[in-house]
């Protein structure tokens, strides 16, 4: 059974997570009226829509490079809803962090499967039992 990259898992939750947040962004900017109803709709619904759909196709060449342009563009709203500024950092400040700690976590997996033989996690496991003496 091939091991999950963690490095995608992270990512993958970080942007369906960040596809609601600008959901919620694009209500808000519709209610505060920063643009044209539908200029807002569609670029909030085509964001949403990409941070959705973005974690189908990571892994392959260039998807995560396609993830900061994404983390670029939802920074990029705040000059529309100033929050934005905030929440996008934050949100760029995860995504760096899934980046870089999931690429450690795989890398790591790699070198200890690789030094193990290719064992797996559920290999090699020990069965211990706890007893407990009433008085």
């Amino acid at each position: 059974m091939k091991s999950k990259s963690i490095k995608r898992m992270l990512a993958s939750i970080l942007m369906a997570f960040e596809a609601f947040i600008v959901f919620f962004a694009t209500l808000a900017g519709f209610g505060l009226k920063v643009a044209d109803g539908p200029v807002v709709w569609a670029v909030g619904l085509t964001l949403s829509f990409l941070l959705i759909a973005t974690p189908a196709v990571l892994g392959r060449k260039g998807s995560y490079a396609f993830g900061w342009v994404l983390q670029a563009a939802i920074i990029g709203i705040g000059f529309w809803l100033v929050a934005m500024f905030y929440i996008g950092g934050v949100f760029a400040c995860m995504y760096a962090w899934a980046m870089i700690a999931g690429g450690t976590i795989d890398k790591a997996r790699l070198a200890f499967e690789r030094a193990n033989g290719g064992l797996g996690q559920t290999e090699n496991v020990e069965v211990f039992e706890i007893e407990i003496d009433e008085k």
